[in-house]
């Protein structure tokens, strides 16, 4: 912060545990007029040559034209602010607002990950310039994180959300109407942006009540104050027994984002152009992380999706499953454990097969008896929703991020309006 303030290269010549020693080389041979990047230094008045080189204030117009180039179908939406009051003699500056971003790569195998559902989250910028990251974190078929778009935004309200959130139902095609589900942490103006924007949408809020109807009577009766401020938020927002299953997951808590802004801690203190090559990189880097597990996979479904049917074959042996006609059957177990199942409507009263894609331990039990009567039943994976399976998983992950040349190379903009950073924190 003292090196930009005083425009001074400062150099670590010591770093140790306990203390740190730097030291001064003098001052820098360049101005940061782009935002986040160095310019061209400018030749020395004094060499008889009388002119100077033109600094170069379109670096983030450069870095636009790279990564669209690189990356196909990538969507990038830059907005500029009012003319500084140290610009006002030039009227062709204007100081950087807020910039989203959407790679090609990761908005396709969103598509192809088939879920309607994605967790929305904002962080603050901790380097030079003020700011917020809005980030927008979807869920794969092995039930891992997978960051979908991303913007460095002035502040987080309501009007910098509905601008992120109309970006994003740009780039995937969402109406009014859309029946989507995001789930958030009640981040400040995200909840009025999503009601205004997306009103048919399902927006879960950060809380579980496994059980709706019994823990709310119960909670009534330790504290009725609770229960009453509990009562005022719409129990689709919290309760999962009020979830659609649009969107094949039971997922409530906003685990997505917190894992995605975690990896980004160290890129969050960096100036705004190598804030956002941070995040690119990781994308790039995750998704070739992950087809090195891809292939070491073998079988029809993805690990997650193995273990949690493993572990539901296993229980499903200690109950009991009764049919009363019509596909219906009535499935008892231990702990008063009891459930209905309809094998024409594929669900089961305790709502897990429909908002997760995969077949209860009450499920598999209603199967363990149509085959113990000679019934024909198909092997267990394909009453696994598609979304859990391994080619679909692999499908996601064929899409890549690709990467860039250096500065250098990038193409030079040729639009007239030059971008200053924003003040310094």
């Amino acid at each position: 912060m003292h090196a930009l303030e005083t425009k001074k290269n400062i150099a670590f010549k010591k770093n140790e545990k306990c203390r740190l020693k730097a030291i001064c080389n003098g001052v820098v041979a360049f101005t940061n007029d782009g935002v986040g990047g160095p310019t061209q230094p400018e030749k020395s008045k004094g060499n008889g040559k009388g002119k100077s080189k033109e600094k170069d204030k379109q670096v983030l117009r450069d870095y636009i034209l790279e990564l669209q180039s690189s990356n196909p179908d990538t969507t990038v939406k830059l907005e500029v602010g009012d003319i500084l009051e140290s610009n006002m003699v030039n009227c062709t500056s204007r100081c950087f607002k807020r910039i989203y971003v959407c790679l090609g790569g990761m908005k396709k195998g969103f598509k192809a990950c088939l879920r309607d559902f994605l967790g929305l989250d904002g962080a603050h910028m901790k380097g030079p310039y003020p700011g917020q990251i809005l980030t927008t974190v979807g869920l794969d078929s092995n039930n891992g994180i997978y960051p979908l778009a991303y913007a460095i935004v002035e502040i987080e309200n309501c009007e910098s959300w509905k601008w992120f959130l109309e970006c994003l139902g740009d780039d995937l095609d969402l109406h009014a109407m859309s029946n989507f589900t995001f789930v958030s942490d009640r981040q400040k103006g995200l909840l009025q942006a999503v009601s205004q924007l997306f009103p048919c949408a399902e927006h879960r809020f950060s809380t579980t009540v496994p059980d709706f109807n019994h823990n709310m009577h119960q909670l009534s009766l330790y504290d009725n104050s609770a229960y009453e401020w509990l009562k005022l938020i719409p129990p689709q927002h919290w309760a999962k027994s009020h979830f659609t299953g649009r969107e094949t997951t039971d997922m409530l808590l906003n685990n997505l984002c917190e894992v995605f802004n975690g990896k980004l801690v160290y890129g969050r203190d960096k100036t705004i152009i190598s804030c956002l090559e941070f995040i690119r990189e990781y994308m790039m880097k995750r998704i070739c992380n992950v087809l090195n597990v891809q292939q070491k996979r073998v079988g029809p479904l993805t690990l997650t999706a193995t273990k949690i049917m493993e572990k539901n074959e296993a229980a499903a042996t200690q109950y009991i499953a009764d049919w009363c006609g019509d596909e219906k059957y009535q499935v008892k177990g231990p702990w008063n454990d009891q459930h209905v199942v309809d094998m024409h409507e594929r669900v089961c009263s305790c709502r897990k097969w429909e908002l997760t894609g995969i077949p209860c331990r009450h499920v598999i039990s209603v199967l363990y008896n149509k085959a113990d009567h000679g019934e024909c039943v198909q092997e267990l994976h394909t009453y696994v929703y598609k979304v859990h399976w391994l080619q679909n998983w692999k499908t996601a992950y064929g899409y890549k991020v690709e990467p860039i040349k250096g500065r250098a190379l990038w193409p030079r903009s040729e639009y007239p309006m030059q971008i200053t950073p924003p003040p310094h924190l």
